[in-house]
């Protein structure tokens, strides 16, 4: 069998780390799901940028999220040594890859709204 069934199938885990459950307590918060779909449509964003396009987000709640995903090394922090400072966010190599899932999530939601 190998260790390439447990990629093909979904398998119950012996341990209580089940790596799905793992996945969805990072990106499966409403905010953080839209925050990483923001920066995979544009790239890079400053703040500002990322409340305006998710309406109803609050500052405080922006600022853990995106702390919470740099922290998890899904996105990037760049801050630029200006007055007044400029801070700018991007997915990094490993948030990157999130886009087939994101993918696949956005076709599952269209044959749900057909």
């Amino acid at each position: 069998m190998g260790g390439c069934f447990l990629f093909t199938r979904l398998t119950r885990s012996p341990s209580k780390n089940c790596p799905i459950e793992a996945s969805l307590n990072l990106i499966g918060s409403k905010w953080s799901f839209l925050i990483i779909r923001e920066l995979m449509i544009d790239g890079t964003l400053r703040y500002s940028e990322i409340q305006r396009n998710l309406e109803g987000i609050s500052p405080r709640t922006l600022s853990a999220k995106l702390k919470l995903l740099e922290q998890s090394n899904i996105i990037s922090k760049k801050v630029y040594p200006e007055v007044p400072p400029r801070v700018e966010y991007s997915l990094t190599k490993f948030g990157e890859k999130l886009e087939p899932i994101f993918l696949e999530l956005k076709n599952f939601g269209l044959t749900l709204q057909n």
